[in-house]
Formats: C-alpha cells, structure tokens, sequence
C-alpha cells in the first residue's frame, strides 16, 4: 500500500508558473495560490488550529462560501491532522428551522468542536451552537476571515498516515438524517489515482481543470480540489452562486482560462444550453476542453446532445463528454467512460424493463439510458438480484462496488454501515445493469416504482413530464404511495397557478400514453416548494411523505379543478 496523504501530495507538488490555484471570490476578483503559498499557509493555519485547541484526530465544521477560504482551511486542519467536516453554507435562509436542525445534528454527530464560518453566516451558525449546546455540546464558533489573523503560533505537525480519517463527508440525505462517510487518505488517494490516472480522465502535464461545483458536495470537492493536488492539476474555482446567477460565467472561464477539464451534474449543461445567448457564441472558445465530465444525477443524452450542438460553433468535440458514476460511500469515482469516445446511450424496451430485463428496442417508446463506463484496475462492480445471486449481460439488480477507494463506514453509525457494508461489499442503493462490460444505471433501488408487479423508473416519467410546456424543468417529481393496500403513481410538478388545470390534464394523457399509467393524484406545486436535498437532488421519498401528510404545497384548485387525492 502507498504511504502517499493529502497532507505529503501537498509538500510534493511541482512548483512553477502556473501550478496551483486560481480562486474567482464573490467580487468575481482572481486570487492566485502557487502551490508553494498554499503550503505555506496551510501550516499556518494548522499553527492556528492547535492553538485554537483543537488536535490530531478533533472535528472541524467548515461552513465556509467563499472558495479560497474553504480550501486553505481544510488544507490547514489536514495538515494539523484535524478532521474537516464539510457543511453545506446556505445561500438563503427559507425553511431557516430545518436548515439550523441538519447543521446541528451534523454537528452532534460528528462532535466537531469548532465551526468556521463567515460574517455573511455567522448569526445562523451562532444558533447551531445555541441548539448544540441545549444538548451538551459546547460548539466554538469562528470567523475564518478573523481566526488566522496575525503571526501564526509555533507548532509541531503530526505524523499523518494513509489510515487517518482525511475528512467526513455527510450524505445530503433524502428522508432520513445526514451521515457521514468516513474518508481515509488512503481511499482518496486510491480515488484520485484511480479516476485522474490512465483509466479514467488520463491526466497531463498541460491540463487545467475549472469548476464551479459546491466545495461541500464530494464531486467538487475531490474531483477538482483533493484529486487534483494528489495528482498535481492546475484547478480554477468558481463560487456556486456566482453560476447559479450567471450560468455563462461557467464558459466564459474556461474559454479564459484554456481549461481542459470540467465537470456538471446534467442540469447544468441544460441550464446553459439554455441560457447562453446567440451573440455570446463568438466570445467563447471551448476547444482546449478534452473532459467534460457529468454525474451526481440521472444522465439524459438528449441534454448533452443539446449542449454539444450549441457549443460545436465554439469548438467544442461531444466527445469530450464523459459520464460517470460513483458516491460518497466510494469516496467519489465508481467507473467512468472511456475518454475521447462516444458516448454510449443504450435504447432498451419500456415493457421488458419493467421485468428487469434491459433489452434492445428501436421502438418510438424506447427507453435511452446513458453508459456510464467501466470501473478501475483493483476495483470491481457487479449487479446482483435479490438473493444475492451475480445476473448476467442486460439483467437489472442491485449494483455492489468493491475495491481500496470504498470506504469503512458512516462515522458513529454501526447500523447504517451493517446495512451498506457487507462481506467486503458497499451495496450501493442503485439499480443498474451491464452490457458489453459498460455498467448502465436505472435508478435508486428505494425510488423504484412498482405497480401491479411492474417496475417503473421514476427518472423516466419526470423526463417525459418535464417536455410539457409549462412544467418546470428539473422539477417534476414521481413517486408511489400505498392506497387500499396497492401501490398508485402520484406525480407532483411546478407550474404556474394559471397553468394547472392544463397541466394536470396533459400530465395524465401523457403518462398514460407512454407508460400506462393512471396517476392517483397530479400535485401541481409553486415554484421552488418540491424538496431537494442540498446538492439539488430530488427527495422523493421526502415528498412522498409530505403527501401523505397533506403537507405538499399545491396551488389553491380553481373552480374547474377536480380533486383526485
């Protein structure tokens, strides 16, 4: 085993002109950090840490918005063997309750110490500290910006080696409460080697990454900050709001910056297919980008396809895209697309899915589900039915992954680590299936539809819904519940209130048509009300229950509403 860490990655990176980091704040200003300075202040602020009482071993909480902050203090606390645990900075405060109750319990959970923060949040962090206290823990706010002010207290480093805990990576959750994944060196090295090595993005000397992923979430935080100090990739970070606000900034950035490597869940690239306008066309220049990498959410060709015939006019190649698949639990990466191919997108049959059987169709209903590559050397994935017994080629079951870059468990968590960790295997949740030794996934097991013995994806459904005009895109939610003792679809969508009753109407004839199906009930919902976990996922169990409970926020009905729930 490699005797490689975070903390000696950092101490053995090349310097030079250019490598390192270019971090765009807020204020959109450019701070520029060789690796030499990052080093640097990295053991600066780990000085700081153990002056601030915390040690080898202690927690962490950065709750931190501002890229270059966030960055130098986990490399500071890593350093000082502190354990960073990442939290999500809300960028809003409605549902200001819920949000203070998950920081909490993260807190509790984890038994950080100290919470970093900055003035923007500081007030709601102060209220975690209130909460955790009311339960026996003693929670330590800090100002980031204020913590490592000054000349920093002398300091001895600790040893760090490959089985320490690097940091703790809660889960976003769906109905139930974060938790968090246990990240040793190790695994992260082994990740990082493994998905920025020959077999997955194939690192170079020339390559540049730019990202405006969240630093909380694992695909930003290691795919382009951890991962690429590992492997030694010059990394250009964008604010998460700074591309939620203006989705072009995403391009333009690159085009700057000559990146070669980015990556986006699949909204992103329909965001700003979307919204990049004709004359903005000519000011771009994407084609340096040899990885344009997408995952954390269920891939649609069609998105892609969208984006690459956008974007061809700016030189952009569709087959710099490359789908993955992977999870915290796997300390990122679980397989990749083979890079520079064509994308892989198998068309299967609606009916014979619905038996678990991926077969396929070049019928107008046809299903098209995107490959999402093949694992890595020393790391293994197979698919398996309910007895646990391996399926064959085009067979649906539950996919298991094995290999160094699996993790030990959730932290403080023996019963959920029982349940996902068995006989060497993390049993992942999801649904998928292979064919010709690419691994295509279907959905997560507990989001699986069944009605009258057939299995229904719910990802299906809400693409299809999202075509109608009006639907909200990316926010169309289909999920069951039991009524009488049977299983029944409820489909719930935003939309405008003057849109509804159309709405409903085409929803249910378009279900109907391409699935069969008859929704129980049709929740047509005000903007921004379907619940999502911080990373923007859908909670589709969690809408399930605020259905049950009738508290999904629907529009008032009009008068020519018919109520069917």
């Amino acid at each position: 085993m490699s005797d490689k860490t975070l903390v000696s990655s950092l101490s053995s990176l090349r310097r030079g002109e250019g490598r390192g980091f270019t971090f765009v704040g807020t204020d959109r200003q450019e701070r520029y950090f060789g690796y030499d300075a990052l080093e640097i202040e990295a053991h600066r602020r780990a000085a700081f840490f153990a002056a601030h009482g915390l040690g080898k071993a202690d927690r962490v909480a950065l709750i931190i918005p501002e890229p270059h902050e966030f960055v130098l203090s986990f490399l500071g606390a890593s350093v000082a063997g502190v354990v960073p645990v990442p939290i999500y900075p809300r960028a809003s405060f409605k549902n200001l309750e819920g949000y203070v109750d998950t920081l909490a319990h993260i807190i509790l959970t984890s038994g950080a110490k100290v919470a970093l923060c900055m003035s923007g949040n500081l007030e709601v962090v102060q209220k975690v500290a209130e909460r955790t206290k009311a339960a026996g823990h003693e929670l330590r706010v800090l100002d980031v910006t204020k913590a490592f002010e000054g000349e920093a207290p002398s300091f001895n480093a600790p040893g760090i080696t490959p089985d320490d805990l690097c940091f703790l990576q809660f889960t976003s959750g769906s109905t139930s409460k974060p938790k968090g994944v246990m990240v040793r060196h190790r695994n992260l090295v082994a990740n990082a080697s493994a998905f920025l090595g020959p077999h997955g993005l194939d690192r170079r000397d020339e390559d540049k990454g730019v990202s405006w992923l969240p630093l909380f979430h694992d695909m930003g935080l290691i795919g382009f900050v951890l991962g690429t100090l590992v492997c030694d990739i010059p990394v250009v970070l964008l604010p998460t709001e700074q591309f939620a606000r203006s989705p072009g900034l995403w391009l333009q950035t690159i085009t700057k910056h000559r990146g070669t490597i980015t990556y986006a869940p699949n909204f992103a690239y329909q965001l700003v297919t979307k919204r990049v306008k004709d004359r903005q066309l000519a000011e771009l220049d994407l084609s340096t980008l040899r990885i344009a990498g997408s995952g954390a959410e269920p891939i649609r060709a069609r998105t892609l396809q969208a984006f690459a015939d956008r974007f061809a006019p700016c030189g952009f190649k569709d087959t710099a895209f490359l789908p993955s698949y992977g999870m915290a639990e796997a300390t990122l990466a679980i397989t990749f697309h083979p890079h520079g191919t064509k994308m892989r997108v198998d068309r299967v049959d609606l009916h014979a899915m619905k038996d678990g059987d991926a077969t396929p169709s070049d019928a107008d209903d046809a299903l098209e589900i995107i490959g999402c590559g093949i694992t890595f050397p020393e790391h293994d994935v197979k698919v398996i039915d309910e007895d646990g017994n391996t399926l064959g080629e085009r067979k649906v079951g539950h996919v298991l992954a094995k290999g160094p870059s699996i993790t030990d468990g959730y932290f403080e968590n023996e019963e959920a680590t029982a349940g996902a960790w068995q006989d060497g295997w993390l049993h992942t949740g999801d649904l998928g299936y292979f064919a010709d030794g690419h691994l295509y996934i279907c959905g997560r097991i507990k989001d699986l539809i069944i009605i009258r013995g057939a299995n229904h994806y719910p990802q299906d459904i809400e693409w299809s819904v999202a075509e109608i005009e009006g639907v909200r895109r990316g926010n169309v939610f289909a999920f069951s519940v039991m009524r009488d003792g049977t299983e029944e679809l409820v489909i719930a969508a935003e939309g405008a209130p003057a849109d509804q009753d159309r709405l409903r109407t085409e929803i249910g004839r378009q279900v109907q048509r391409e699935f069969g199906l008859n929704p129980v009930h049709i929740a047509i919902c005000p903007l921004g009300t379907l619940p999502k976990t911080s990373s923007g996922k859908a909670q589709r169990r969690k809408a399930a229950l605020l259905f049950q409970a009738g508290e999904l926020k629907e529009h008032p009905p009009t008068q020519n509403s018919s109520d069917s729930k």
